[in-house]
């Protein structure tokens, strides 16, 4: 042999093993670093109290037996309002349940966890509204916010006539059957309202709503089941299903705006590229044109907005539904909650039409519904989202830093944040002693001389005493000073459309109890318990409810 092929063979083999040593250095340090982590979280995690754990899983033994809720409700109590749980060897939870920490945690961990953005984007797609990192999504959350507090300053009623008369309709077919389950009336309310928000009145008339509400609710059973694999799941027959599912669901999606096309010429073709925004276009390249204040909104404006400007990853209408899944879900929770807390408290539904009947008389456009006075019916609305949250968590984390919050405590980069919400919003240091009772007073205040005795009473007997808006000049108290006070959320990721769907959900109930009665059904459930279902919290045996017209 060669010496020159000596040679080349020798260096060929220098070579592949240059490479395999550089390879095996590369594997060790990258493992290493993974160990350094590791012990890194163990570490830091060490400084925050919660129940020992002796086994490497973590605390999933306690999870098997009782629900994640019992579990922190348990650990709070023993351990103080910071408590930590292993739900693996490198997955850490941290509960907060002090107001004043929560606010400060919610206002510095700007991030959400990639689970709640993979089931979105497993269903719809990329998108812009629900990734896991805040900064890829400010600027639509923005963009958003601008256009729903608009709509505030710019309708007296948020919801136009034609969809109270739309769900109106809806519910004079439903009478027609006699009773009907609250969840099912609940659905078509928030369907409707958020439907005709979006799409504008061309969802009204949509001879396809039916089917898209039906998709709607057979995707929300599964999403998060799917979104739980750390591998899509490609193999099982079950998962094809779920996206064909998601599929019809876009189909439909492009259908109505379509629709919303043909009727208001709004819009010609859906942009799907950024690349042309500049800083010198600000807000107006956010909304994807000129500024609200200063040209006509036509109804289906969101759609534009949520439709508008992506870039080259989302998908075309995956902003639309995603808002569409999401909010339908809850605001059909907080709608069923208010419906069944009426027709068990009759004197208090007896109040709210006194309410409305004398904001009426007083009214100078008498086909408005002025809900800004309609104080106890607010307070309604605000007590019934107090009890009912949409989730029993309130989940955060810190993609990029160590959080360190007033206490000393210091929560580690990538841990799971949570806030046990139903814990919060019925403990008894925040709201007294009636904290798991429905009372609606407690938002009220009569010019600040709200006593004890009127915020903590209780309905059985005591409320002809409470702060009555009919008879005093009472003040409705704004939720969000209360810091426990979180059905939407807190800081930089709260919800946008608070104040809308706030306004929205009265606007609906104004008009529905001016017409009708809410009653239960002879031998309906009349204390249903909150359950989780479809992702969402709902009191379950959902009751029977009547609608009963009134005689004026």
């Amino acid at each position: 042999m060669s010496s020159s092929s000596i040679l080349l063979r020798d260096y060929a083999q220098w070579e592949l093993n240059a490479f395999l040593w550089i390879s095996l250095i590369t594997i060790t340090l990258l493992l290493l670093k993974k160990v350094v982590k590791l012990f890194t979280l163990w570490f830091q995690a060490k400084s925050i109290p919660g129940p020992p754990c002796s086994s490497f899983y973590g605390h999933t033994y306690l999870l098997s037996r009782r629900s994640l809720t019992e579990v922190l409700s348990q650990s709070h109590d023993k351990y103080g309002s910071i408590v930590k749980l292993w739900l693996g060897p490198t997955k850490l939870l941290v509960s907060i349940k002090e107001p004043v920490l929560i606010k400060e945690m919610l206002l510095k961990a700007e991030d959400k966890l990639p689970l709640t953005g993979r089931a979105f984007s497993l269903a719809f797609g990329q998108s812009s509204l629900f990734a896991s990192s805040f900064d890829k999504v400010q600027k639509r959350r923005e963009s958003l916010a601008l256009e729903l507090n608009g709509r505030l300053l710019e309708r007296e009623n948020v919801i136009p006539t034609k969809v109270v008369d739309s769900v109106m309709d809806r519910i004079n077919g439903i009478m027609g059957k006699g009773s009907s389950d609250c969840k099912v009336v609940s659905q078509h309310m928030a369907f409707t309202m958020l439907g005709a928000t979006i799409f504008g009145d061309a969802f009204l008339a949509w001879s396809k709503a039916t089917v898209y509400e039906e998709l709607l609710m057979k995707i929300a059973k599964d999403a998060c089941f799917w979104a739980s694999y750390s591998v899509t799941p490609f193999w099982k027959r079950g998962f094809w299903r779920y996206q064909h599912l998601c599929t019809r669901l876009r189909c439909l999606t492009q259908d109505i705006v379509q629709q919303c096309c043909k009727n208001c010429k709004l819009f010609c073709h859906l942009d799907q590229s950024t690349h042309n925004e500049t800083s010198n276009t600000g807000m107006e390249t956010a909304l994807g044109g000129p500024s609200h204040s200063d040209v006509p909104v036509p109804d289906n404006l969101f759609s534009e907005k949520l439709n508008g400007n992506l870039n080259a990853r989302e998908e075309p209408c995956g902003n639309l539904m995603g808002v569409m899944f999401h909010g339908y879900l809850t605001t059909a929770g907080l709608i069923g909650n208010i419906l069944a807390r009426l027709a068990t408290h009759q004197e208090i539904q007896d109040k709210i039409y006194e309410e409305i009947i004398m904001v009426r008389k007083g009214s100078v456009k008498q086909e408005q519904q002025s809900v800004d006075k309609m104080l106890l019916l607010l307070a309604t609305v605000y007590e019934s989202a107090r009890l009912l949250p949409a989730g029993p968590l309130l989940q955060r984390c810190s993609l990029k830093h160590d959080l360190t919050l007033k206490n000393g405590v210091t929560i580690p980069t990538g841990a799971m944040l949570v806030v046990p919400v139903q814990l919060v919003q019925m403990d008894k240091c925040s709201w007294g002693s009636d904290s798991c009772q429905f009372n609606p007073y407690r938002f009220l205040s009569a010019n600040g001389k709200q006593s004890d005795k009127a915020c903590n009473a209780s309905l059985t007997g005591a409320v002809k005493e409470d702060v009555d808006p009919r008879e005093t000049s009472s003040v409705l108290k704004d939720p969000n000073d209360n810091a426990a006070f979180l059905p939407f959320g807190s800081g930089s990721r709260a919800c946008v459309g608070q104040k809308f769907v706030i306004h929205g959900v009265a606007t609906l109930f104004a008009s529905l109890l001016e017409r009708y009665e809410i009653r239960l059904r002879a031998g309906s459930e009349e204390n249903p318990k909150a359950t989780m279902n479809n992702c969402v919290y709902q009191l379950l045996p959902s009751p029977e409810i009547v609608f009963v017209r009134r005689n004026t």
